[in-house]
């Protein structure tokens, strides 16, 4: 399937289409601070950072304390507003299975919390399919680079072994200082200038163009 041992998937924008769920809970959580809602292309910006720094960065002058009540009111939006699970990208599932099926170690390195990606994996059943998993809470923020290296040394892998894949500059920069192979997906947040920006092996369209070239790892 793959001459890559471990495939790490970013979670939000990269496997599942949670991208306007995002936008629309912190744009709640600040109109209930009565804080000036952000634009929809703002909030794609800061996908993929651990929330507290995401919020300082969109609100610059929140304190502390601040950041913390718009961390409750997203959390709270995001979790109560809808209580169906955002739904997996098309062919997502069936390149997770054919991975998985083909004895490749699957991880998801992710800027949501612990908590956040457990009651999602659960929610799909997908569970099983992945042998490790790091979060925004766990460790530093992408794009430092621990999230990758602290999954390559629980699997006891080279980083010339892993492959990581994102729809966000952080995810590809967190490879880049890791040392990892990387591949920029193009349907999710940042678009592929920002993508490239980061030297990926490959920028992709499609799932069914991401499988093809984790067959076939060429540099595009």
């Amino acid at each position: 399937m793959t001459p890559y041992k471990l495939v790490v998937f970013d979670w939000d924008g990269t496997l599942m289409d949670s991208l306007s769920r995002i936008v629309h809970s912190m744009q709640q959580a600040a109109v209930d601070l009565g804080l000036e809602p952000r634009t929809s292309h703002q909030v794609h910006d800061i996908i993929g950072l651990a929330l507290d720094l995401a919020i300082s960065r969109l609100y610059p002058a929140l304190s502390v304390h601040g950041i913390a009540q718009m961390h409750e009111r997203y959390a709270h939006h995001y979790v109560t507003g809808d209580q169906s699970p955002s739904p997996f990208y098309e062919g997502v599932p069936e390149l997770l299975q054919q991975l998985h099926q083909a004895n490749v170690l699957l991880s998801v390195a992710t800027g949501k919390s612990r908590k956040g990606l457990d009651r999602i994996l659960q929610a799909h059943q997908v569970e099983p399919l992945f042998h490790s998993t790091r979060c925004a809470d766990e460790t530093k923020s992408k794009p430092e680079p621990d999230m990758l290296l602290e999954i390559l040394d629980y699997h006891k892998l080279r980083r010339d072994q892993a492959v990581m894949i994102g729809d966000t500059e952080f995810d590809l920069e967190m490879a880049r200082r890791a040392g990892v192979d990387a591949v920029g997906v193009t349907w999710g947040a940042h678009d592929v200038q920002r993508l490239r920006r980061h030297d990926p092996k490959a920028c992709v369209d499609t799932v069914i163009q991401l499988a093809g070239w984790l067959a076939n790892p060429v540099h595009a």
